[in-house]
Parts: C-alpha cells; sequence; structure tokens
C-alpha cells in the first residue's frame, strides 16, 4: 500500500528573533488529505511556525519543503507558483476593510492571473458560496458583517484559487459555540468536496476532537509530539496532560464521542453502511 504523500516537511528548524530563539531543531511532516491541528501555549511560535512554512518568515536554520519546494532557498517566480496551490486564512480574518467580500475574494485572483473582470466575478461568487455566505454578502464591507462572516469572507479568499493546502490560524477566535461548531463542519465538507490538506492553528479543543485527524504540540521549541488525539492525550508531558486531561479536554472529548455515537446511530437506522 502507498503511503500518503507528505506536502509539509519541516526539518531541524530554528527560528530565532535577536537572543530570543522560538523555535530549535523542530520536525514535522503534514500528509496530503489530512486535518492537523497545531496546539501550543502562549509564545510557542505557533504562527511564526506557519509563516516559516509559507515563506513569510525566513528561519535561522534548517529546511522547509512545502509541495516539493525548498521554501528556504527558491526564486521568485517558482515561490509564485506554490503560492498559487496554498490558502490562507489569518487571525483576524485580514480583510481589506475598503474591500466588499466580493473585491477581497478576487484578490488572489489579480495578484496571480490576468482574468475577464466578469469571470472573476462568477469565481469569486462560486467561491463565497462555497464559504456558507448568502449570496448578497459579495456586496458588503467587512465593517457590515458579524464575526462569523467576517471568518467565512475570509474563508472564500483563501480558497479562491483552489489551493492544495490551507492554512488557517485560529479560525473559531472569537465565535460563539454554535459559530464556531458550524465552522468547523465547513471545514470538513471543504476537505471532502475539495480534496484539501489543512494546517490548522487553534486553542480550540471542541474543534481538535471534532475534525482532526492529528494534532502537533508545540513546546519546549519544538513538535513534542504529532500523533492521533487519543496517543496525544496519553504523552508523558505536564502542559500535555493539563491541557488534554483538564475539565475543559474531558468536557471536549466527552462532547466528540457523544457526537459521533449519535452519527454512527443515525446511520444505522438509515441503513447507511
Amino acid at each position: 500500500m502507498t503511503s500518503p504523500e507528505t506536502v509539509i516537511e519541516v526539518r531541524g528548524l530554528r527560528n530565532q528573533f535577536g537572543s530570543q530563539v522560538v523555535h530549535e531543531n523542530l520536525d514535522l511532516d503534514i500528509r496530503r488529505g489530512e486535518i492537523v491541528g497545531v496546539v501550543g501555549g502562549s509564545g510557542s511560535g505557533k504562527s511564526v511556525l506557519l509563516r516559516s512554512i509559507i515563506g513569510l518568515n525566513r528561519p535561522a536554520a534548517g529546511s522547509v519543503r512545502l509541495l516539493g519546494v525548498e521554501m528556504t532557498r527558491v526564486g521568485a517566480r517558482e515561490r509564485a507558483a506554490v503560492e498559487r496551490r496554498c490558502g490562507v486564512l489569518f487571525q483576524n480574518g485580514a480583510l481589506f476593510s475598503s474591500l466588499t467580500v466580493a473585491e477581497n475574494t478576487m484578490v488572489p485572483m489579480r495578484e496571480h492571473y490576468r482574468l475577464p473582470q466578469a469571470l472573476m466575478q462568477r469565481f469569486a461568487a462560486l467561491k463565497i458560496a462555497l464559504a456558507g455566505l448568502p449570496e448578497n454578502a459579495g456586496g458588503k464591507l467587512p465593517s457590515q458583517l458579524s464575526g462569523g462572516m467576517v471568518k467565512r469572507a475570509a474563508l472564500a479568499r483563501a480558497i479562491a484559487l483552489d489551493p492544495d493546502i490551507l492554512f488557517l490560524d485560529e479560525p473559531t477566535a472569537g465565535l460563539d459555540p454554535i459559530g464556531a461548531a458550524a465552522f468547523d463542519q465547513l471545514i470538513l465538507t471543504l476537505r471532502e468536496s475539495l480534496g484539501l490538506t489543512v494546517f490548522l492553528i487553534t486553542h480550540d479543543l471542541d474543534t481538535l476532537y471534532t475534525i482532526c485527524d492529528r494534532v502537533a504540540v508545540l513546546s519546549q521549541k519544538r513538535v513534542l509530539v504529532a500523533d492521533s488525539l487519543d496517543k496525544v492525550e496519553r504523552y508523558d508531558d505536564p502542559w500535555v496532560r493539563e491541557y488534554f486531561q483538564g475539565p475543559r479536554g474531558r468536557s471536549a472529548e466527552l462532547a466528540a464521542r457523544t457526537a459521533q455515537a449519535r452519527t454512527h446511530a443515525a446511520a444505522s437506522n438509515t441503513g447507511a453502511p
């Protein structure tokens, strides 16, 4: 049986800002088609790792291969080709406040391709619909949107070029539980329908238990463990135990198991395989 393709390969990564060493000898692999959640305490360098992978931060040492391309030595033309295959949802959406949702969604199209305006508008409308926004959202400015709609608008922009990999930085932060759960299900749907690989930074335990195939724990300047949740939970480390075995962790695990049981029961009752 052929092993899944590795689309992100980080080896010996070192990130340093002045005298502060954020990462030291960090290794991480992400395989095609999986959703990997990245967790860690404040200051552990989760966003710095994301920026290093997509080429926005040049590491002090180590290698980062993204879709087979060594990002620490890539030229401008090859970098642009890789960027077209990646979508990024930054913290708080990072939408252009003076542009409508549709115009924000068209920004990557304008940057990487020369397309007729009418065609870009059609593509933007499709991505906005895929992100779960109503049709009239395309003409609204970010200031006219709720927090949940801003996240979805940013997601529409992130998938504008049909990426292979989707990078999400705290996508459910600030959302109410219902909105966060709906966003989680949207990511699962997009992964299945678009064949995405998802690199997800989050503090949301419900998200980890609901949608992640593996979880990578950043601590002590490296990835302590990157594995399925049941194995990560049992990893012998004080921060891991406190994070996953505390009251919130146990509650999230119970909720996920209950939801899985309900889904299984519903499938059995309908005769689904």
